[in-house]
């Protein structure tokens, strides 16, 4: 007796949650084409170049892992990540405080709070070459404007891009300037996102404003600094504009982080396997470093 066969139904397998998530794909299909298209296979190709020795000019020619062994053995490649070490141990701290510092200010129901608030977020939609170029003519030892206030309290005209000592803190100022309006909007957001309840309990309690910011705004804005945080982070390790602009690495290599000495191999020397050899080992650190924070910092829940 032969067995019955029954065709499929089609109702029963495009269900309404099925249909949905297919919905759901195509609408992110776009956005998926695009990361493929301009970061997954960019950055797979470059890790492919980083196994060769290729001038641009040439055919390339298998290296394997020469040029990675080549990278731990770099004096200059260790002196480059040693320098933006020091950039991002100054830079990220100072940039969380102030800008937190600053959306507590902003975020006051004072008279022009909303001027300032436009005043400080300027630099930010500024090209970066061009607030680069302005301060480093603040910066110019004989004709900036900073040397000049200088001045007039008695102090000496300072070679703030032409000395080792000063060059890198003159970057990080530079930094902080482009860069605190960004993250002061990041946190009012979160500010203007607290229950205002909770303050006003605290104020019932008679907790005073060091008690209510220690005790509710820093704890329910944690999410907010694990943005902030990881951001300014990854943008520590590849900071590159200013320093090219204003110093191009120099004095005697004081501001060479490892973005320039990327660019420099790649570019300028066109050992394009070994600056992308040297750009996967930054991802790696980077990675890490983020992947470190999120741990510290724990979820997104305060």
């Amino acid at each position: 007796m032969s067995a019955k066969i029954t065709a499929p139904n089609p109702r029963k397998f495009f269900t309404a949650s099925r249909l949905e998530a297919v919905t759901g794909y195509l609408f992110l299909l776009p956005d998926l084409a695009g990361l493929a298209v301009f970061l997954v296979i960019p950055i797979g190709y470059a890790f492919y170049i980083s196994l060769h020795d290729w001038n641009a000019l040439s055919q390339m020619q298998w290296a394997g892992l020469s040029n990675y062994v080549r990278l731990f053995a770099d004096g200059q490649f260790w002196s480059s990540l040693k320098t933006t070490a020091l950039y991002t141990v100054f830079y990220v701290p100072i940039v969380y405080c102030l800008s937190l510092c600053l959306a507590l200010l902003v975020n006051q129901r004072l008279p022009l709070m909303r001027f300032f608030r436009t005043v400080f977020f300027v630099p930010v939609v500024l090209s970066l070459v061009v607030s680069s170029l302005m301060w480093k003519y603040i910066f110019d030892e004989r004709a900036g404007l900073l040397n000049y206030l200088l001045g007039f309290i008695g102090i000496p005209p300072q070679p703030w891009l032409g000395s080792v000592e000063l060059a890198l803190p003159a970057i990080i100022i530079v930094s902080l300037w482009i860069q605190m309006g960004y993250f002061m909007v990041i946190f009012i957001a979160g500010l203007q996102d607290i229950p205002r309840e909770y303050y006003e309990a605290a104020r019932i309690d008679g907790a005073n404003r060091w008690q209510m910011f220690w005790r509710i705004t820093l704890p329910l804005l944690k999410p907010t600094s694990l943005f902030v945080i990881v951001i300014s982070l990854i943008g520590s390790f590849q900071v590159f504009d200013q320093i090219w602009v204003m110093t191009k690495g120099g004095p005697a290599n004081a501001t060479q982080v490892t973005a320039i000495y990327i660019y420099q191999q790649a570019f300028q020397y066109l050992n394009l396997g070994y600056g992308s050899a040297i750009a996967f080992v930054l991802f790696v650190i980077i990675l890490g470093f983020s992947l470190l924070q999120f741990k510290l910092l724990g979820t997104t829940q305060p």
